[in-house]
């Protein structure tokens, strides 16, 4: 299913990601059938034909959207009510090993924690720190160049990979997974009008270093669907099918890319090579990513462990850091210490989340939702356009549709889901007007029962008022 976040082997116990299954349903029950056509529902009592009705159709539902300011005076919640509030919710044994912090973005205050110190697996809300120091070290409008160059002999073109996951093979008129991406037709057109004779391809990774997957990850996930090795150019993120988001994923994704590329071209694939370009080489054409600001909402809402990945190493590069695992998880975490974000308990191994030896403090992750809507960081502003919509969108399109849905459509989050860990962190406007930014972490308890627990907290936040 597109927007599910991770699941990981742990210990010798795999739970999958769920995916939609489609189940239909027949029912026939007192001899009734129930209708649904052009949009009105109708009810039929067919149990003998000459008493056949029809149920008028109900009165449209109009939606009515609105964005509006929120009030600068909307009260916000006594810490002592809020607890009170909060209490049945945040004693659930389904939470598990449970650390949680509440805060009141207008003026930074923390209105309730409950080990917001412990180092926990965080799973995808992981992403919110790449989020926030992409944002913080980067133009919203910058993007990533991926060229072809001369070769080192008459007939060879390299394609030299500049971080870009987003390119696609897709044929022109069709998005590939990433809408607004760049197209490999696109290249080979430019290729085509220069004229150049090409018989051989060469793609250049030299611009990322070190392993191409992170410690804590298993091998499986990539054939699982959850990543890709990391490399500077892929197509669709790596998957061998381009459209569908859990399919299962490339072993050689740069290889692809430049295999679509000689494809496109007309040129033998079996003619492509891993190698450098020569320093130098006459540029013969280029294709540009779509803007960041793009690919973070893109990667939020989907929870998409491969462009956190190399949106971190676009981070590093900018930073003049190593483009490696280590090298953007030091770049990550020294431009949220630099802003004033305390990131003690921090210890990362890789920026999606995937890995098992990730740990994060329920207190680091509200606090760096809560400068992005406080006053003073306006630079973060934009990650809360990124979050999913309870109920609406990305990975929380199929949440608070039971007993916690007072939260549907207004708390918005990034969800983190392991095999034995789950996580939300985002914000929600109460009942009385007032910003409340949180960060709920849950450990050693199935998705299965720890995501609706952690769903109903949200809900008692935006249902409170709480004074």
């Amino acid at each position: 299913m597109a927007g599910q976040d991770n699941n990981k082997r742990q210990g010798s116990l795999v739970v999958r990601r769920r995916r939609n299954v489609r189940i239909l349903f027949a029912i026939w029950t007192a001899g009734f059938l129930a209708l649904v056509v052009g949009g009105a529902f109708a009810v039929y009592d067919v149990r003998t034909t000459s008493s056949a009705t029809i149920v008028p159709a109900p009165a449209p539902v109009v939606a009515d959207p609105l964005v509006a300011p929120v009030a600068d005076d909307a009260p916000a919640p006594v810490p002592a009510a809020l607890a009170a509030a909060l209490d049945g919710a945040v004693k659930n044994p389904a939470l598990g090993t449970f650390g949680g912090s509440v805060t009141d973005a207008a003026t930074g205050t923390v209105l309730w924690s409950q080990d917001p110190d412990r180092p926990m697996t965080p799973a995808s809300t992981t992403k919110m720190l790449v989020t926030a120091a992409a944002s913080l070290l980067l133009p919203s409008d910058h993007r990533i160049t991926t060229r072809v160059v001369e070769g080192s002999r008459p007939g060879e073109v390299v394609l030299v990979a500049g971080g870009d996951p987003t390119l696609t093979a897709q044929p022109v008129g069709e998005d590939g997974f990433y809408p607004g991406g760049p197209r490999i037709a696109d290249l080979a057109q430019q290729l085509q009008r220069s004229g150049a004779a090409v018989d051989a391809v060469v793609v250049d990774v030299g611009i990322y270093s070190g392993p191409t997957l992170a410690t804590g990850w298993d091998p499986s996930d990539v054939g699982d669907g959850f990543v890709a090795p990391i490399e500077p150019v892929m197509l669709d993120g790596g998957r061998l099918q381009p459209l569908e988001d859990e399919s299962p994923r490339s072993a050689t994704p740069a290889l692809d890319a430049g295999r679509a590329l000689a494809v496109a071209l007309g040129v033998d694939p079996a003619n492509v090579t891993i190698g450098t370009a020569s320093p130098g080489t006459a540029p013969m054409a280029s294709v540009q990513s779509a803007p960041l600001r793009t690919r973070l909402e893109q990667m939020v809402q989907r929870s998409d462990n491969v462009l956190a990945e190399t949106i971190g190493r676009e981070v590093a590069i900018s930073a003049g850091t190593a483009p490696t695992f280590a090298g953007a998880v030091e770049t990550v975490t020294r431009t949220l210490q630099d802003a004033g974000i305390d990131t003690t308990g921090v210890t990362l191994q890789d920026l999606s989340g995937l890995s098992l030896d990730n740990r994060i403090p329920a207190r680091a992750l509200d606090s760096i939702l809560a400068r992005a809507a406080g006053p003073d960081e306006p630079a973060l502003r934009p990650m809360l356009d990124y979050l999913p919509v309870a109920g609406a969108t990305g990975t929380l399109s199929d949440r608070y549709g039971t007993t916690a849905r007072a939260g549907a459509g207004w708390v918005r989050a990034k969800t983190g889901t392991l095999s034995l860990v789950s996580g939300l962190s985002g914000y929600v406007v109460d009942v009385d007007g007032r910003v409340l930014t949180f960060a709920l972490l849950s450990n050693d308890r199935f998705p299965g029962e720890a995501r609706p627990a952690l769903d109903d907290i949200a809900a008692v936040l935006r249902g409170c008022g709480c004074r």
